[in-house]
């Protein structure tokens, strides 16, 4: 979910849902909850929000935190700045769970 909000920040919470196949509810959750622990912040619009992941905030997980969100998104192919390298492409089909 992260990774697919870092490359489209303007969607909206409906068309995060549809690519990632799940309710609005659930995204809707999972963003109050990336929200809550720092990763994303949501800035205004108009009437639409825009959303920013904030990549240098290390992973949730004990395990992994001496790995910041950004490098998870750059091994994906992201830059730090949500871009995404050319060289690198994502597949509709893959699966939208969130990193963090």
């Amino acid at each position: 979910m992260l990774a697919y909000i870092a490359k489209n920040p303007e969607h909206t919470i409906q068309e995060i849902a549809q690519e990632a196949g799940i309710t609005l509810r659930a995204v809707q959750k999972i963003i109050a909850e990336l929200e809550a622990g720092g990763y994303l912040a949501r800035h205004k619009e108009g009437r639409r929000n825009r959303y920013a992941v904030h990549s240098e905030l290390p992973m949730r997980h004990r395990l992994e935190r001496g790995h910041a969100i950004g490098d998870i998104l750059a091994a994906l192919g992201y830059s730090r700045r949500g871009k995404k390298n050319s060289r690198v492409r994502m597949e509709k089909n893959i699966s939208l769970k969130f990193l963090a």
